[in-house]
């Protein structure tokens, strides 16, 4: 089902393209504990970004060819791609990355990039429900917002906006969006964005991809980095007043380390073996991790 590169055998298909980035653009981009350097782009996300830029070049002459056929003008979509993954596994840095790397290539100059985030029910909404503590877990989000979004997007509508989320607020913000105007490649970075749908009768937000990509590593090894990036915030984020966590700025290391692994089992874990992790088989393409964070096995889907 999937054909397996092994990180040399992968970074060899794209041996003589330049890896673009500069370090002050690396660090820019790279999240909270998560590897990347020089090394991991060229030989991982180089040959990744040239293989989209590949698919998203078929897509639009095959839009062309078929408005040609039709007699109608051409009205080429955008292309979009789906990043899933367990928190804290590195797909917002992925993301971010592959946005950067994909407006270098002459067909795809616009790229966006929108967090499911944004779709999450507000606080006060998910207090009613009575699913703060299932905050990440599908039903958590508004799915039918984010599909008709997808959906105006696919169909070539301009300027859809898109809900904004705040990780200092850990809440949507409200009246804010940002807008996606008719790009030409809108990547889609959440943790359930590859989940089924709910009903057989229902769109899945998967079916509006055109490309997805799911982002895996041994669930032991992510559990380790979630308890290091909430250490992080801890020293970081959480000491900011307007935080929502700032409550936990001030515990030792000792007590902070078991609200860590409290969230990580109670919450993140059940969502990763409930509705993550099963999700990985949909993927067009898997991105492997070691215990270092780095990309060592890349597979693609056979055709």
């Amino acid at each position: 089902m999937y054909r397996e590169f092994g990180r040399a055998d992968w970074a060899r298909l794209a041996s003589g393209e330049e890896q673009p980035l500069t370090q002050t653009e690396i660090v820019q981009i790279r999240g909270l504990g998560d590897h990347l350097d020089m090394d991991e782009i060229r030989e991982v996300y180089v040959p990744l970004s040239r293989l989209l830029s590949l698919y998203v070049e078929s897509s639009k002459r095959l839009g062309a060819s078929t408005s040609a056929f039709l007699g109608e003008s051409d009205t080429t979509t955008p292309f979009v791609i789906g990043i899933a993954g367990s928190v804290a596994v590195g797909k917002s840095t992925i993301a971010r990355l592959l946005r950067e790397l994909l407006t270098r290539w002459p067909a795809t100059p616009r790229v966006e990039l929108v967090t499911t985030d944004g779709f999450l029910y507000p606080n006060a909404e998910l207090q009613r429900r009575g699913l703060m503590r299932r905050k990440g877990f599908p039903e958590s989000y508004d799915r039918r917002r984010l599909v008709d979004f997808l959906t105006n997007v696919k169909s070539g509508s301009a300027r859809v906006p898109a809900p904004i989320y705040s990780h200092l607020r850990y809440d949507v913000i409200p009246d804010a969006h940002v807008t996606v105007d008719r790009p030409d490649v809108l990547i889609v970075e959440g943790l359930n964005v590859l989940q089924p749908a709910p009903r057989p009768e229902d769109v899945s937000i998967s079916e509006l991809f055109d490309f997805s990509i799911y982002v895996d590593a041994e669930v032991d090894d992510i559990a380790e980095w979630y308890l290091g990036r909430f250490m992080a915030l801890k020293r970081g984020a959480f000491s900011t007043p307007a935080s929502y966590f700032n409550t936990y700025a001030n515990l030792d290391d000792d007590e902070a380390t078991r609200v860590a692994r409290g969230f990580w089992n109670d919450i993140n874990l059940p969502n990763l073996i409930e509705n993550v992790l099963p999700t990985r088989h949909r993927a067009t393409l898997i991105l492997q991790k070691a215990a270092d964070h780095a990309v060592d096995r890349v597979l693609l889907r056979k055709h």
